[in-house]
């Protein structure tokens, strides 16, 4: 691995070319340029990313992909106006050029009277560390082997899973270093790495497929290539005979994993941009009920090794773990400085999006399993896949392809296929009815699964 020259006070980070030193340097040498040239203000980041993807299909091996990015971006503000302009070249005569290039950007760009780096008082100066960094020794054979034993389980499940779309292996690191002219300095290296596998169950018209996989900021706690390979074909093997439904309104469950759809839409209609914008379906929410009463939703971006904590956002704003919504009423929405600004509010830390939400009921017992909510479903649809993108965020419409099983008397009926189930956003947050403690994570989101109380199901 090849280590930059100009670096001697300090090592890269292992499998990163570059130091935090040398991207510090780097920073500075934009920002002292912006400055130069006569930027009123100035940011810039500097960032390297890299990894590998292996992925397997039917005990065969199908691709080997390596990658390595790095890139310096810089903002220039020339008063109120903003430019923009980025580099791959670290060369002294690029990083000037990038500079001239965002500050020229600026100066012709129309002026902005909410433009600007964050408040001196919102910056972040302490910096905790939370665990992210936990590099995947791995090469690609050791990969590749995890991925085919993925593999090789869920095809060991069943005589009946018949096909596999492959299984993948991911190991991913990046690390990155920022500054502006208002006083933040910060960065950190992060890891992400994941297995997934998607076989498929039955032969002709009647094959059936699922996927499942595990994703981790370190390796060892990914869940086994046998547990995740076994899963996804259990999955792919219940939705054998699948059939189709009568048009009908019945409660709905949705599965954990899909349940954090729902969180997002949440979140989505909460952020500044669709509320400066108007175009959220829950438009001016602040202090107001929008879910039942036993709805809490937190936000805490200190979770060590959590996948969506950050001691700081993307404007070096410092980060708070706070009560998004309590007992059902919005506390707080999720703003950058700009859309803060746009609104005639303070940032709350959120530009570049959430860190690690958790929605919760009261009325959650410990013993609330699937089958719990399967019983409290009663006689209903319980959705595991959603298909086709049909939510309109600015009205709430919700209309999404779907697959999963007809509940009867609280047990699983049959599987069912060829379904669209819709609603309006607003009315299914209000009609939740219950939270499972079958509590999943996507991303930085963790939520059980979520009964709502009434949808309409177009069937056949």
């Amino acid at each position: 691995m090849s280590k930059h020259t100009s670096t001697p006070k300090q090592a890269p980070f292992s499998g990163f070319q570059y130091s935090r030193s040398f991207f510090e340097d780097l920073v500075d040498t934009a920002l002292k340029h912006a400055k130069k040239i006569g930027a009123t203000d100035a940011g810039a980041e500097a960032s390297e990313g890299c990894g590998l993807s292996v992925s397997v299909r039917k005990g065969e091996l199908e691709t080997v992909e390596r990658n390595r990015d790095k890139s310096l971006g810089v903002t220039v503000y020339k008063g109120n106006r903003r430019g923009n302009a980025s580099t791959s070249d670290f060369s002294k005569k690029a990083i000037q050029d990038t500079v001239k290039a965002a500050y020229d950007i600026a100066r012709f760009t129309a002026e902005d009277p909410v433009a600007g780096l964050p408040d001196l008082d919102d910056i972040a100066h302490d910096h905790a560390d939370l665990d992210l960094f936990h590099p995947w020794a791995i090469n690609s054979e050791q990969a590749a082997s995890l991925a085919l034993e993925c593999e090789a389980a869920a095809f060991a499940t069943s005589k009946k899973i018949s096909n596999s779309e492959g299984a993948g292996v991911s190991a991913q690191q990046s690390h990155f270093f920022s500054a502006h002219t208002h006083g933040f300095r910060g960065g950190y290296a992060s890891s992400r790495h994941s297995m997934s596998v998607a076989p498929i169950a039955g032969k002709g018209r009647e094959m059936q497929r699922d996927a499942w996989y595990t994703s981790m900021r370190r390796a060892d706690e990914m869940a086994s290539p046998a547990a995740v390979g076994r899963y996804a074909a259990e999955r792919a093997l219940s939705r054998l005979k699948s059939r189709k439904i009568a048009t009908t309104e019945c409660p709905v469950l949705f599965e954990s994993s899909l349940a954090a759809g729902l969180l997002g839409a949440y979140v989505q209609a909460t952020s500044g941009g669709s509320l400066y914008r108007k175009t959220s379906f829950l438009q001016d929410c602040l202090g107001k009920r929008v879910l039942p009463k036993h709805i809490d939703i937190q936000e805490d971006p200190f979770v060590m090794r959590g996948k969506g904590s950050s001691p700081f956002d993307d404007e070096g704003v410092k980060c708070h773990a706070r009560t998004v919504v309590k007992a059902g009423v919005t506390q707080g929405y999720f703003l950058s400085t700009y859309s803060a600004r746009k609104l005639g509010m303070k940032t709350t830390g959120n530009a570049g999006g959430s860190h690690n939400l958790t929605l919760t009921s009261r009325l959650t017992r410990p013993g609330d399993d699937l089958d719990a909510m399967l019983k409290k479903l009663g006689t209903g649809l319980f959705v595991i896949e959603l298909m086709g993108q049909g939510v309109n965020y600015v009205t709430g419409d919700y209309s999404r392809g779907a697959s999963g099983f007809w509940v009867e008397n609280g047990q699983i009926a049959f599987p069912v296929q060829e379904i669209t189930i819709a609603g309006n956003l607003k009315t299914m947050l209000q009609g939740i009815e219950a939270v499972g403690a079958d509590a999943y994570n996507y991303g930085a989101k963790t939520v059980g699964s979520i009964l709502v109380n009434r949808m309409k199901i177009a069937g056949s």
